[in-house]
């Protein structure tokens, strides 16, 4: 399994090597992009997206540009993940959670599925060379053997896809309930990608993820003192975060990958905040 490190600050592309996790929302309007020196993977946005707005603001059409563009001024890029939609209840049905509000779409988990299903097909259509993956969708366990199911008639075998995104599951790490529906979907043979997971979800389930990322060091960085002066906070430290990858590469009892990617950068970030 590959473990890829969150990140929401674009320079880090070109300062590690360490396989990072980054977002289109901090890339997009950027007009020079660093030139990455190690793999990383595309976060479409979606949760922000959905969150904010109950709709995507922009078509896949724009969104296959970008990622044509990262392609090739970035380089490194292993996948894009499409632009799907959550189906958490909050998203669905709007209302707030913590500092964070949700307008809600008014739509049902069945028609957010079948939105993520057309997105990934036109995406397919319009960009067949770029290397966007599809994203399972769902609430319930069966939710998301139905989306499995919605991908197959119209014609995409998830099982020969290189990674499958498994989405609404990072509010819900640890249970039961989020193990029972990765194992299920795993055993179909499935190669998963676990978005924003916890280090308990990889200790439940690591297993049956073929990669998975997580930005739980910056949120723990917030209550750490700065390890150089001007630096409140550990919150944007480039080397606080590959000390915090390499603690969950040691410890998990998963078989995280020990490659060279994840040597320690004896420096600090330059700030910022997803």
């Amino acid at each position: 399994m590959r473990f890829y490190l969150g990140c929401h600050q674009p320079a880090w592309l070109a300062a590690t090597d360490i396989p990072l996790f980054i977002s289109h929302r901090r890339l997009a309007h950027r007009r020079t992009l660093p030139r990455a020196l190690g793999p990383w993977c595309l976060d479409s946005g979606a949760f922000s997206e959905i969150q904010q707005y109950g709709r995507w603001t922009i078509t896949a059409e724009q969104y296959a540009a970008a990622v044509r563009r990262y392609v090739q001024e970035i380089g490194g890029l292993q996948w894009a993940a499409q632009m799907d939609w959550m189906c958490e209840p909050v998203v669905i049905g709007g209302g707030q959670v913590g500092r964070s509000r949700f307008v809600g779409t008014g739509l049902s988990v069945e028609a957010h599925q079948q939105l993520t299903v057309d997105n990934y097909l036109r995406l397919r259509d319009i960009a067949p060379d770029l290397p966007i993956v599809p994203v399972i969708q769902g609430w319930q366990r069966d939710d998301y053997l139905r989306c499995v199911d919605l991908f197959a008639r119209s014609g995409v075998d998830l099982e020969h896809e290189p990674v499958v995104g498994l989405g609404s599951v990072c509010r819900r790490q640890g249970t039961g309930e989020i193990r029972a529906i990765v194992e299920s979907v795993a055993a179909l043979r499935i190669r998963l990608h676990g978005f924003g997971v916890k280090t308990a979800g990889l200790g439940i389930y690591g297993r049956h993820l073929a990669s998975a990322d997580s930005l739980a060091w910056s949120y723990q960085g917030r209550y750490r003192p700065g390890c150089r002066v001007g630096h409140r906070t550990e919150a944007n430290c480039a080397r606080w975060a590959a000390e915090w990858r390499q603690k969950i590469i040691r410890t998990s009892e998963t078989g995280l990958p020990r490659d060279s990617s994840a040597r320690r950068r004896r420096r600090c970030g330059t700030g910022g905040s997803r």
